[in-house]
């Protein structure tokens, strides 16, 4: 079946990947088999969107026979001429009674479907390489940080995150080669400040967008996302949070969050250690990662020596993955490679003064467990 280009406008992140999917395959079959999930799932992703739209003004069709999508059949005006035939009908159709409380439930559901608990499970991938581990790092998303475009040139705000952040996820999850196992690495600063005070460590003032409680609630419903979407790629998902120098402690309160969340999925891991410094080895791979903001780049090889040198003896491929500087910078030490990452993020009026001009993405590198890195995938903020 084709689906009405219009109602692409009135899609989700997710929404507009079955709505894709259904168009190309022809059928809510198909569709499900190259998303790897339920048919129901795709017929009523297309009932929810038709809905939305015909809230919206967009349900064509309607006015020629039955009911908009979300509206209920109100008074009907029927006009006779003097034979008593019917010459014309007037309709209303409106959000009211049961069909505006189905329309209250379903934005409900919706609005809660990112915090709620695990139903249902994402059913796990058919088939997936051993050899391989996709690591995802994300760097600083800085979720609730605002950018006036008229002052810095571009707009960042709490919806532009979540929406860059699902969007790169989306992209490189479809690039991702089935692995066994995936790192989800958030490099610090998910969160742009760490309490309503709206200060750093040393008590500058943060542009900040919205209430604290609210920027929680939907860095939690971003990160919960991308996990779910690396569930549908991977059989085993390990998700570590570092905590930055503008989210100390929200930090560490969003990856207790996460794991109450999946406590009983045992596909995903999250680790829980308060440590500035985390490692993962894979193999003849040994992995580093940190935010940045307490160790210097010079000294991460020696830092992961001393503290791992079994694992440092057992593996041939070492590197360190950094945020905090939010720009791309990579160089190799004796030992291993030290790499820091850019972020999604737009640069608030503090870095656009202070002359910061780097590009904005967010990677996919990919590992061979004897080789290390063998490819990688860059998602540009411009492709989202």
């Amino acid at each position: 079946m084709k689906v009405d280009p219009k109602l692409y406008e009135f899609c989700t992140v997710r929404q507009l990947e079955v709505l894709e999917a259904l168009d190309t395959h022809g059928s809510e079959k198909k569709a499900a088999k190259a998303l790897g999930c339920a048919s129901s799932l795709i017929g009523s992703t297309l009932k929810a969107v038709k809905k939305k739209a015909a809230l919206a003004g967009h349900a064509p069709g309607h006015f020629e026979s039955g009911v908009a999508p979300g509206y209920a059949m109100g008074k009907v005006t029927v006009q006779r001429n003097a034979s008593g035939e019917v010459e014309r009908t007037w309709e209303r159709q409106s959000p009211e009674s049961q069909a505006q409380l189905e329309v209250l439930r379903a934005a409900a559901e919706a609005m809660s479907e990112g915090v709620k608990g695990l139903a249902p499970l994402t059913p796990p991938p058919e088939f997936t390489r051993d050899d391989l581990l996709c690591v995802y790092p994300m760097g600083d998303p800085h979720f609730g940080a605002m950018a006036w475009w008229q002052e810095v040139g571009e707009s960042f705000d709490l919806e532009i995150a979540e929406k860059l952040t699902c969007g790169a996820i989306d992209r490189l999850v479809a690039s991702a080669p089935a692995s066994h196992t995936s790192l989800l690495l958030n490099l610090g600063d998910m969160f742009h400040a760490d309490n309503q005070r709206n200060v750093t460590q040393s008590g500058h003032q943060l542009d900040v967008d919205g209430r604290w409680a609210k920027i929680q609630q939907v860095g939690l419903r971003a990160m919960l996302y991308c996990i779910r979407r690396l569930l549908e790629k991977h059989q085993r998902v390990i998700v570590r949070i570092n905590r930055g120098n503008h989210d100390g402690h929200s930090a560490y309160a969003l990856a207790l969050m996460i794991s109450c969340y999946f406590h009983g999925e045992p596909r995903v891991e999250v680790d829980l250690s308060p440590s500035v410094v985390w490692f993962h080895q894979f193999g003849k791979v040994l992995i580093g990662s940190t935010h940045g903001d307490t160790i210097k780049g010079p000294d991460m090889m020696g830092v992961m020596a001393a503290d791992k040198p079994e694992e440092w003896g057992a593996t041939s491929h070492r590197y360190f993955y950094v945020g905090h500087v939010h720009h791309q910078d990579i160089k190799e030490y004796r030992g291993g490679v030290v790499e820091y990452f850019r972020t999604l993020a737009a640069r608030d009026a503090w870095h656009h003064g202070q002359g910061y001009r780097a590009g904005r993405d967010m990677r996919l590198i990919v590992h061979h467990r004897e080789h290390g890195e063998i490819e990688r995938h860059r998602c540009d903020v411009g492709m989202l």
